[in-house]
């Protein structure tokens, strides 16, 4: 190429369906899949190198719970895939809440977070907060300026919020909490996964998976992922030496494998969810369905706005209470009475049995779950066999 020689054309910016399958490959050489690095130490030839890999951040062949290389390509296809400078993988996801929590917040901080939340984090904030001293306030995340209006200029450290919540998928505006100056915000986005948003895009500061979930997609996997600016992710790697919920690199190749097919599994989930919600919507036993893709669902606007399809979650609310909600999940016969979501197998959960049996009845209603809640997390089966499956099971409840 000589000066007079014209550039060559910018290259387009890939499609998610593209980096998921190109990312998180820079240890694996000239195999195709990822390379197990099943070891936790590393022989290191002199004291100097030793040396600098101990106060190196993340050397990923020093010791794995400071860096792994298997660990490391998992991290990276997030971070791609988040459109993130660096991403920190964790043993689970509440390893990866807990991580941002303490990592960034000490006695005296304050936080605000929105009621509608995954009962793990919440207990996290309503019960290990206080005793180190970090204040929590909470707030409908649906209701505009509530984040905002919250926040303690000087005090408040961190505004989490999680979109779509779980279990009854609400819906959190990402350009409005990226506006918010002055604490750094989090979006928990394990219901949307990277294919389907990327709060990053919209000003957040940091993102947090249970990639246990959709991205690992296989049910065998137990991972966490933070993703963010290099410099929040140094920090809270400092932090996750001492904490020691590092990713086993066991549960990181499964986790890239998962990211191989995340695009396909989610937009396979996403139409069968479609038709299972419709068809929810127009059964007699059913009070109310929550799923992003009806519009039906009271953000409906927000979430064309910022989500490229609906997921593979939906919830809905039993006219029959407890006693239908738990006569629902245990009739079904394809579908599978689990607290999981984002496999290949259709699993339905009674949340006031399970994932949130922890909450008083008052923070229950609070958050918009009833003893008849149902969420579903839709897996791969045809479309055809869950519904006629639901249809027998919602029989069920009123025989």
């Amino acid at each position: 190429m000589t000066d007079a020689d014209p550039p060559p054309p910018p290259t387009p910016p890939l499609h998610a369906q593209t980096r998921a399958i190109r990312a998180g490959r820079g240890g694996d050489d000239t195999s195709l899949a990822p390379v197990l690095w099943s070891t936790t130490t590393f022989r290191t030839p002199t004291v100097a190198d030793a040396q600098h890999m101990a106060t190196s951040i993340g050397a990923p062949r020093f010791y794995s719970r400071y860096g792994n290389p298997t660990v490391a390509g998992f991290e990276e296809a997030i971070a791609d895939l988040e459109g993130a400078e660096a991403a920190r993988a964790f043993s689970s996801g509440m390893g990866a809440v807990s991580a941002v929590v303490l990592g960034l917040c000490s006695a005296g901080d304050h936080i605000v977070a929105q009621r509608q939340l995954y009962a793990g984090t919440q207990l996290l904030f309503q019960a290990a907060c206080p005793r180190f001293g970090i204040d929590v306030t909470f707030v409908d995340g649906t209701e505009p300026g509530a984040f905002e209006a919250a926040v303690r200029p000087g005090k408040t450290v961190l505004v989490w919020a999680e979109s779509p919540a779980n279990p009854k998928l609400d819906v959190i505006d990402l350009a409005a909490l990226g506006a918010i100056t002055g604490p750094m915000t989090v979006v928990d986005s394990t219901f949307a996964t990277p294919v389907i948003q990327q709060p990053l895009s919209y000003g957040v500061d940091l993102v947090v998976h249970s990639a246990t979930k959709g991205i690992g997609g296989h049910n065998d996997a137990s991972l966490g992922v933070v993703a963010g600016s290099r410099e929040l992710l140094d920090w809270l790697w400092g932090f996750a030496v001492l904490q020691g919920a590092n990713a086993s690199p066991f549960d990181a190749l499964n986790g890239l494998r998962g990211v191989r097919t995340l695009a396909v599994r989610v937009r396979q989930q996403s139409e069968s969810a479609q038709r299972l919600a419709e068809a929810l919507e127009q059964r007699p036993e059913v009070i109310e369905v929550r799923f992003p893709g009806l519009a039906s669902h009271p953000q409906r606007a927000l979430v064309e706005k910022q989500m490229s399809l609906p997921g593979g979650l939906l919830s809905f609310e039993l006219g029959g209470g407890f006693d239908a909600g738990r006569t629902f999940v245990e009739s079904v016969r394809i579908a599978q009475h689990a607290p999981s979501l984002g496999g290949p197998e259709t699993l339905v959960t009674h949340p006031a049995s399970t994932t949130h049996v922890n909450l008083t009845p008052e923070e229950l209603e609070r958050n918009g779950i009833s003893p008849g809640t149902v969420r579903v997390s839709v897996g791969l089966e045809h479309p055809d066999d869950l519904l006629a499956d639901f249809a027998q099971a919602l029989a069920a409840t009123t025989a």
